[in-house]
C-alpha cells in the first residue's frame, strides 16, 4: 500500500526540482527525502525516479503517481475540512500571505470585519510578494494566499481562487518630464530609461507584457521591489516607471487600457469549505468590495 505522507515528498520533489528544495519545504532533511522517495518506489514496486549524480528527475510513472497524488492529496484535505465542519470550528487560526498594498486594501478591513462577527478566529499575516505565496499555500505553510494573476497559472486544478479587486496602473514620471500633467500614451515612453520591479517579481510581468503590447521592449537601467523605492529613483530623475495605483503617489494615468493587475485569493483545493478558511474568505471578498 502506498503511504500518502510519501505522496507529499514526491509532490515537493515535482514542484521545487530538486531533493535538497522539496526537504526545505517539508522541513525535512535532503536525505530523510531520499529516504522516503526510495520507500515509495519500493511500494510502487516501479522505478519512479532517475539518477545521475546529484540530479534527480520523475520518470513517466513518477510524473503518472504525482497527478493521483495530487487527487489523493486533495481528499485527504476534503477529509479534514469535513471533520472541522463537523465539530463547527469557529475557533483556530488561519494563516494568510498577502503583499503589501494587498495587506492594506482588504486583508487588514478583513481582519477588522473578522473581530466583529467571529472573534474566535485568530488570523496571521505575513508580508510576501505575489510569486512567493502560492508556493507557501501548495506546501501548506499557509492557508490563504493574496496574490496576482499574472504569476499564476488560472488552470492549476489544486488552488480555489476568489477575485478580489483589480487596479489599474500609472505612469510614474520624474520632475520635469516632457509629458507630466496629462495621461500617458505608452508608446510616448519608449525611448525613456525604466524603473521596474526585479526579474520574477509579477508587477515586472506586467510593465513588460504592457509595453509589449505598446510596441516596445523598456529599457530597463535600475530594478526595486519597493513600490516607494521606485518612486524616489523616479523623482530622482534616472528614468520612469508604472506603479500600481495605490502606490503610485502623484503618477498620471495611461491613456487607452491601462496595465492592470487582478489580484484574487488562493486556497489549496480541498480546504476552501475548511469553515476557518471559509470565513476569512468570506470576509476578504466582502472588504473587496468596499475597497
Amino acid at each position: 500500500m502506498i503511504d500518502p505522507r510519501r505522496l507529499r515528498v514526491l509532490r515537493a520533489l515535482a514542484d521545487h526540482g530538486t531533493v535538497t528544495a522539496a526537504g526545505r519545504a517539508l522541513h525535512l532533511t535532503p536525505s530523510a527525502v531520499s529516504q522516503q522517495l526510495a520507500a515509495l518506489e519500493a511500494e510502487a514496486g516501479q522505478e519512479l525516479l532517475r539518477r545521475k549524480g546529484r540530479r534527480v528527475w520523475l520518470t513517466a510513472a513518477g510524473e503518472l503517481l504525482v497527478e493521483h497524488a495530487n487527487a489523493v492529496l486533495a481528499e485527504l484535505d476534503r477529509a479534514e475540512a469535513r471533520l472541522a465542519e463537523h465539530a463547527s470550528g469557529q475557533l483556530g487560526k488561519v494563516r494568510v500571505a498577502a503583499f503589501a498594498s494587498a495587506i492594506v486594501q482588504v486583508v487588514a478591513p478583513a481582519l477588522a470585519l473578522l473581530r466583529e462577527r467571529a472573534p474566535g478566529i485568530t488570523v496571521v499575516v505575513c508580508d510576501a510578494e505575489g510569486q512567493e505565496s502560492l508556493p507557501m499555500v501548495l506546501d501548506g505553510e499557509i492557508d490563504i494566499a493574496v496574490t496576482e494573476e499574472y504569476r499564476a497559472p488560472a488552470d492549476d486544478s489544486r488552488i480555489a481562487r476568489d477575485r478580489l479587486y483589480a487596479e489599474p496602473f500609472d505612469a510614474v514620471l520624474p520632475p520635469g518630464h516632457r509629458l507630466a500633467g496629462r495621461a500617458v500614451a505608452l508608446p510616448d515612453l519608449a525611448e525613456d530609461d525604466w524603473v521596474a520591479p526585479s526579474a520574477g517579481n509579477p508587477c515586472r510581468d506586467v510593465v513588460l507584457l504592457a509595453c509589449e503590447h505598446a510596441g516596445f521592449a523598456p529599457r530597463i537601467t535600475h530594478t526595486s521591489d519597493d513600490f516607494a523605492a521606485e518612486a524616489a529613483l523616479v523623482a530622482a530623475g534616472v528614468g520612469v516607471a508604472l506603479i500600481p495605483r495605490t502606490a503610485a503617489r502623484g503618477g498620471v494615468p495611461v491613456a487607452g487600457d491601462p496595465p492592470t493587475r487582478r489580484v484574487f485569493a488562493a486556497v489549496r483545493r480541498g480546504r476552501e469549505n475548511h469553515p476557518l478558511i471559509a470565513a476569512v474568505r468570506q470576509a476578504l471578498r466582502e472588504a473587496a468590495t468596499l475597497a
